[in-house]
């Protein structure tokens, strides 16, 4: 009944290529239209907008956030029955880390609806999962916690989430860096590069990892943690591949590592090797 009240609705609205559109990535046609557009404006849109009221998605992100979690941890904890808090934390994290976001953004197509300034907002950006976060924030305002859950149970999940892959995956990376950094001996170092918290909800952080003082990766996130994480992956990929790079620093460390001759060793390498000839007696005194 409600769906039919709702296609009736659409029928007689004077948007219907923007519902049709949501409709393909929620599945049901929305309701309140308006709290879908503010999901997609990007405040970049607000310096070409003199004399109108703030209006951007970053309040939607905030509500969207807190949903997401509440939404993923609902799942996990009714499909892996059996297992503890680590683990479902862990597979959480992973689903709801920003690169995560991003990838499902762009999957369903919602970047393509995202209303922004910014031409690069699909590379390197965290505009796409901020735009889901807040997609998520309106389907809740509009529906209420039981459409947002049906959202990713029948929409989601399987087709851009798949829990046991997620669920086997490490994506561990620093611990990786590290644990090899050790069995090698090369020279491992995390860095923060930027940090950005000034007038927004969303504070983003910018690490990069350098090996034997050489720059292997860099990554951009919402904690220092997550930043430190995609720049260990990056890191990692150079470290696989065995390119130049890893290389340069394999030419480092062993010129690093290289012993060095003490002044003993070096006195013994300048004298003489004795010789075979016998040594002449001193003659007489007259």
């Amino acid at each position: 009944m409600h769906r039919l009240a709702d296609y009736i609705h659409y029928l007689f609205s004077s948007d219907k290529e923007f519902r049709r559109k949501l409709r393909r990535i929620l599945g049901f046609y929305p309701r309140e239209v308006s709290v879908y557009r503010e999901a997609l404006m990007h405040r970049s849109l607000n310096y070409h907008r003199q004399g109108e009221q703030k209006k951007d998605n970053e309040r939607l992100e905030y509500l969207g956030d807190a949903i997401i979690e509440a939404v993923v941890s609902d799942i996990l904890y009714h499909t892996f029955p059996g297992k503890k808090e680590g683990f479902l934390t862990s597979v959480r994290s992973k689903i709801v880390q920003r690169s995560s976001l991003n990838r499902i953004a762009k999957e369903t197509g919602l970047v393509d609806l995202i209303q922004s300034t910014h031409i690069n907002r699909t590379h390197n950006s965290f505009i796409p999962g901020n735009a889901f976060e807040a997609l998520v924030g309106a389907i809740y305002l509009d529906r209420g916690y039981a459409w947002c859950y049906r959202f990713f149970e029948h929409r989601l999940i399987g087709k851009h989430i798949d829990l046991k892959l997620v669920a086997k995956e490490d994506d561990n990376f620093k611990s990786k860096l590290i644990e090899w950094s050790q069995k090698t001996q090369f020279a491992v170092m995390f860095e923060l590069v930027d940090e950005n918290t000034v007038g927004t909800n969303s504070p983003t952080f910018r690490s990069r990892v350098c090996i034997e003082g050489m720059e292997f990766g860099t990554g951009f996130g919402y904690s220092k943690k997550e930043s430190q994480q995609l720049a260990a992956k990056e890191a990692m990929r150079h470290i696989r591949k065995k390119d130049e790079l890893y290389k340069q620093a394999v030419e480092h460390f062993d010129a690093r590592t290289a012993p060095v001759a003490t002044p003993a060793e070096e006195v013994q390498e300048h004298i003489p090797e004795a010789s075979s000839e016998p040594i002449a007696a001193p003659a007489a005194e007259a």
